[in-house]
């Protein structure tokens, strides 16, 4: 990995000035992951809040050619991209090496753009998908993804005299992608700089589709105070609320692991959109997401005790 004098020298691909919140996690994961590589990048995105805050006719945040498309297809779009971009290479009409990259939130990649994600894997497009994961459609109002958290209150599905908050479990994206035997797969947060580039060099020098599920929390939807962004992505992590992982050519290792996983409230309690489940008539939910998440430790841990043959686990 480049040191920290190395990365403060590459130009900045996404500058400063634009619309999106102050706090948001966004932008943090965006200029992270773009520090992963040197070469020229093609950025491509989804609709959502890094599109509609970051391009606002006449102007422009970035510093890189970008393509906006709909919200369902940044993957199909990106695959036609570098696929134009083989065929020019081929013909001798671009000679320098060229990486790609799709950004889309939770909404555009775990739900109405999982079909066009599943087909750039499996047609092996050589472009890195990022998805700034801040769990739930922030852009249009904060309603439940696929993505959103067990117990969580969201606009579509709000706590109440009748339901608390949204009843079914997150689906398990990553574990998805790396089914589709990718060359690279993981998931980071932005606290854990040093851990998101050197995930994002590794996938944007693998040869194929690769993916990256990047917890980027939102104070505006989770209802926490903006300056506490970083906090709160640490406490995901410290709790085991979001397991630091990666899935490399089929093996699959912690890249870090709290010496002693805090109890999930920490994580619940510092976000209003959990409030509920703190009143005497919810707390048993509490142990429910507590249970969730040991169970998906668990499942992470007897994944990452088995080896590829041939393969020798990391320390």
């Amino acid at each position: 990995m480049a040191t920290l004098k190395e990365l403060s020298q590459i130009p900045e691909k996404l500058t400063g000035g634009h619309r999106l919140c102050a706090g948001c996690g966004a932008t943090i994961a965006v200029r992270q992951i773009l520090m992963g590589t040197k070469k020229p990048v093609v950025v491509g995105s989804a609709t959502g809040c890094l599109e509609v805050s970051t391009t606002i006719y006449p102007y422009s945040a970035w510093k890189t050619p970008f393509i906006h498309n709909a919200f369902e297809n940044v993957a199909s779009t990106m695959s036609g991209v570098e696929t134009a971009y083989n065929a020019m290479k081929k013909k001798g009409k671009i000679k320098e090496e060229i990486k790609f990259v799709a950004f889309g939130g939770d909404g555009g990649t775990y739900d109405i753009g999982l079909q066009a994600l599943s087909g750039m894997l499996e047609r092996r497009h050589n472009v890195l998908y990022v998805c700034y994961n801040n769990e739930a459609y922030m852009n249009t109002g904060i309603q439940r993804s696929g993505a959103t958290p067990f117990g969580a209150d969201t606009t579509t599905a709000p706590k109440g005299k009748v339901k608390t908050g949204k009843e079914q479990i997150r689906k398990d994206l990553t574990s998805i992608v790396a089914a589709h035997h990718v060359p690279y797969a993981a998931q980071s947060t932005i606290f854990y700089w040093k851990d998101m580039v050197a995930k994002a060099e590794k996938a944007f020098e693998a040869n194929g589709p690769t993916f990256i599920n990047v917890l980027a929390p939102c104070f505006r939807g989770w209802r926490y105070p903006a300056e506490k962004t970083l906090e709160i992505s640490k406490l995901a992590v410290e709790t085991g609320f979001w397991p630091m992982i990666e899935v490399e050519n089929g093996v699959w290792r912690f890249t870090y692991k709290p010496s002693t996983r805090k109890p999930i409230a920490e994580f619940l309690k510092a976000q209003k959109r959990f409030e509920h489940l703190f009143e005497d008539k919810n707390k048993h939910m509490i142990d429910k997401i507590q249970q969730q998440t040991d169970e998906h430790w668990a499942y992470l841990e007897r994944l990452t005790s088995v080896t590829c043959a041939g393969e020798k686990p990391q320390a």
